[in-house]
């Protein structure tokens, strides 16, 4: 408790040192900001003494410090809660209120008869935001769009794989089923072996200006064939295509965590492959493949950036065009940082509560954790003749 508000105590006086913005409500009331200031640095001699005092007295503190007594710790306690609220009140006062001035002298900038940007770099920030509103708006709804749509189609395309990826060669299987098994299987496995081998920057440069050669050979113009072939499109198809690959392995890898017993057990009842896989296995592996599918999303709102390399007009394209417009890279650059970062933080939340509707703990299995998850014991149901069939491996008595 000491620690942890100590180093509120010293933001808070940071935070205090600093000058006072425009709109800073505490500009008319420097008494009540003196008080907080030394309350802070109350908080630090105590937090001071009490760490001599463990230094000097480490094996009997708990014992002769004055600070480890009932009334003491509730006393300290409730001044903590002052101190986090005295923080608090700075940290508005300094940054919100500092973000919401430079916000206004940029719109005033931006509307006056002359507009210039001002030099400052947090009101330089939001003069280049306000005026590139629109362009990164474009941008930041393109991104949504590609990471959005391209994970839900690759998650479907991922189905169809990875039931061929894990077919195995079965007793009743005729020659031609045989045949296309083989032939699934290895296609999956070539598919993700250079799907994932590869960078989606180069897989997004072939896919583009491969279809786009192939058009050429049409009767086609380049006009008509940009309208058909747009750089949203190939985009989109760059980021299906490479996830296919991801949430395929992680839905294989939710997959081999079911017990090879519940299997065992249900082909013993009469199910055949599929039957056992689409009605026992797979219900219980996609739980446990949700936190890695979830993962999936949060990393396509990042890597649709590299898509910039083929106009895709997504959000680190329009940073890169307001960039070329005023001349200020590294600002241009923060300001997409902080949009990335909401996104992420955005769909992290999202999908978290997902995951919590289906009772999975996010933090159990990652896409690349190959660590088998418990299952629930499921009984093999006797058969009318009355004999009970043997429990798949893994199962108790």
């Amino acid at each position: 408790m000491l620690l942890g508000t100590s180093a509120a105590a010293l933001a808070g006086m940071l935070l205090s040192s600093s000058p006072r913005p425009a709109m800073s409500f505490l500009a008319h009331a420097f008494t009540v900001e003196f008080v907080m200031y030394y309350v802070l640095v109350a908080w630090l001699v105590v937090s001071g003494v009490a760490l001599l005092f463990k230094l000097t007295r480490w094996k009997t503190y708990a014992e002769s410090a004055p600070f480890t007594r009932p009334g003491a710790r509730r006393a300290l306690r409730f001044a903590s809660y002052v101190i986090w609220a005295i923080a608090l009140v700075l940290f508005v006062d300094r940054v919100v209120m500092g973000v919401a001035s430079a916000w206004d002298v940029a719109v005033q900038a931006a509307n006056s008869a002359d507009p210039r940007r001002p030099e400052p770099m947090l009101e330089s920030m939001c003069y280049i935001l306000y005026q590139g509103r629109d362009t990164f708006f474009t941008g930041l709804v393109t991104t949504v769009e590609l990471a959005v749509f391209g994970t839900v189609i690759a998650f479907f395309l991922a189905l169809l794989l990875v039931f061929a990826r894990i077919q195995t060669i079965d007793r009743p299987d005729n020659d031609f089923v045989r045949f296309w098994k083989v032939v699934g299987s290895g296609f999956a496995k070539l598919y993700s072996t250079v799907v994932r081998g590869t960078p989606m920057m180069v897989q997004a440069m072939i896919i583009y200006y491969g279809v786009f050669g192939i058009l050429r050979m049409t009767a086609l113009t380049t006009t008509q064939i940009n309208g058909i072939w747009t750089t949203f499109l190939a985009g989109l198809v760059t980021i299906t295509l490479n996830s296919t690959a991801y949430m395929m392995e992680v839905l294989r890898g939710g997959i081999e965590s079911v017990d090879r017993g519940q299997t065992e057990a249900a082909r013993s009842l009469g199910l055949s492959q599929w039957q056992a896989m689409a009605k026992v296995v797979f219900p219980q592996g996609i739980k446990y493949a949700i936190p890695g599918l979830s993962n999936e999303l949060v990393i396509n709102i990042k890597d649709s950036s590299v898509l910039s390399v083929i106009g895709a007009f997504d959000l680190m394209f329009a940073t890169t065009t307001v960039a070329g417009i005023y001349y200020q890279q590294f600002q241009t650059a923060l300001i997409s940082t902080v949009a990335y970062l909401i996104l992420t933080m955005l769909a992290t939340w999202l999908l978290g509560r997902f995951a919590h509707r289906f009772n999975v703990n996010a933090e159990v299995m990652g896409s690349t954790s190959d660590t088998p998850v418990k299952t629930e014991e499921v009984s093999a149901v006797p058969p009318r003749d009355g004999k009970r069939h043997r429990r798949g491996r893994g199962q108790g008595r």
